[in-house]
């Protein structure tokens, strides 16, 4: 087997001590046999030999450590003014990246020598996980009040391959109308045909009512929504404007509109949702609209009396509310699901059937648990 030659040690050699260790060699077989022996002897040229001979010389054993290949000068390098120029118009505008400080500052230099730039004054920040920021905002919301703030959002039953199927032929609820309590997770739920001004008005109606007979202080809570049409009043401005405000305030409460396109501000009822969907929808299979009903009313005492939640320490709404209010009933959590295609002109009052402009049989309200 042919030995291996000077420089294919060198290459495959990682440890810094090894190289040195091989040129000081070398060196001490240059002084006792002569460089062109020594060239031969280590299978390299006696030119290599010279070269560490003459730094040995030079600068002693320092000399065999190997020098820095950077290059001495950069033509293309960042002037300082223009580094200066890149540091100051960062922390100007922390919000922007490398590339778009090019491009709205019109600067000559690349993106990425504009990122090495800040990254050298320490201006890059690593960005935090969007499961840590979720917790830091779950450890936030567990010093809220309790019962300072429910979310209320909707969510369409007809886009569930499981579901969908069943719906049509039973003819079940198309619509499902979420208030979810931020302190706790409590949730209540309601559903309908129609995702309209009059639904959400009875469905905050009678979630405030409930509240009220369980001795909820309204005048603390508020109601947050989106700007759907529900929730924000229907095109017969003349008559109806507003709806849901107007209900929610009539029982002492604010009614919160989130900022346009800001989902993330839904972040509590949209979990749920996404809960409520791969736990129930995708798994239940239904006989008629009442076995529905009593279904979902399992589902929903299931959930706020006994599901424990990962980011509430593990407690379930109930356990959370008792905690907090130990003379609270449990009835509170008890409320059944609102079939609020149920409730017909007896039930709704004249501002809820203008919104829905015409009347629906009125059929009695049975909880089928």
């Amino acid at each position: 087997m042919k030995p291996l030659t000077y420089y294919e040690q060198i290459t495959k050699m990682k440890n810094k001590a090894d190289k040195y260790d091989i040129r000081l060699r070398i060196v001490k077989s240059s002084k006792q046999i002569g460089i062109k022996p020594t060239a031969r002897l280590f299978d390299t040229t006696p030119k290599t030999v010279r070269k560490w001979l003459r730094r040995y010389d030079q600068e002693r054993l320092s000399g065999l450590n190997e020098l820095p290949r950077i290059p001495l000068s950069c033509p293309h390098k960042t002037s300082p003014a223009m580094e200066k120029k890149v540091v100051k118009l960062r922390k100007q505008y922390p919000f922007m990246g490398a590339k778009r400080l090019k491009r709205e500052h019109n600067l000559p230099c690349s993106h990425e020598a504009m990122r090495r730039i800040l990254n050298e004054h320490g201006l890059i920040k690593k960005r935090r996980k969007k499961h840590k920021r979720k917790k830091d905002l779950s450890k936030i919301k567990k010093h809220w009040k309790l019962f300072g703030q429910f979310t209320v959002d909707t969510k369409d039953l007809k886009d569930m391959p499981h579901y969908w199927p069943q719906m049509k032929a039973l003819k079940l609820p198309k619509y499902q109308f979420t208030a979810r309590e931020v302190r706790s997770g409590l949730m209540f739920l309601g559903f309908s045909n129609e995702k309209s001004a009059a639904s959400a008005c009875l469905f905050a109606r009678l979630l405030c009512e409930h509240l009220r007979k369980c001795k909820v202080d309204l005048a603390k809570t508020k109601f947050q929504t989106d700007n759907g049409s529900e929730f924000i009043g229907c095109f017969r401005q003349d008559r109806t404007r507003d709806g849901f405000e107007k209900i929610v305030e009539g029982f002492g409460s604010k009614h919160k509109r989130i900022p346009v396109r800001a989902w993330s501000y839904n972040s509590d009822v949209e979990t749920v949702h996404r809960t409520i969907e791969d736990e129930f929808y995708d798994l239940e299979n239904f006989e008629n609209i009442r076995d529905f009903h009593k279904r979902i009313g399992s589902y929903q005492s299931y959930y706020n009396l006994v599901r424990a939640n990962m980011n509430k320490d593990y407690l379930s709404p109930w356990q959370i509310i008792k905690k907090e209010m130990p003379k609270m009933d449990i009835s509170l959590a008890r409320l059944p699901p609102l079939m609020l295609d149920w409730l017909g002109p007896d039930y709704a009052t004249k501002e809820e059937l203008l919104l829905r402009g015409y009347d629906l049989p009125c059929y009695p309200y049975v909880f089928y648990f």
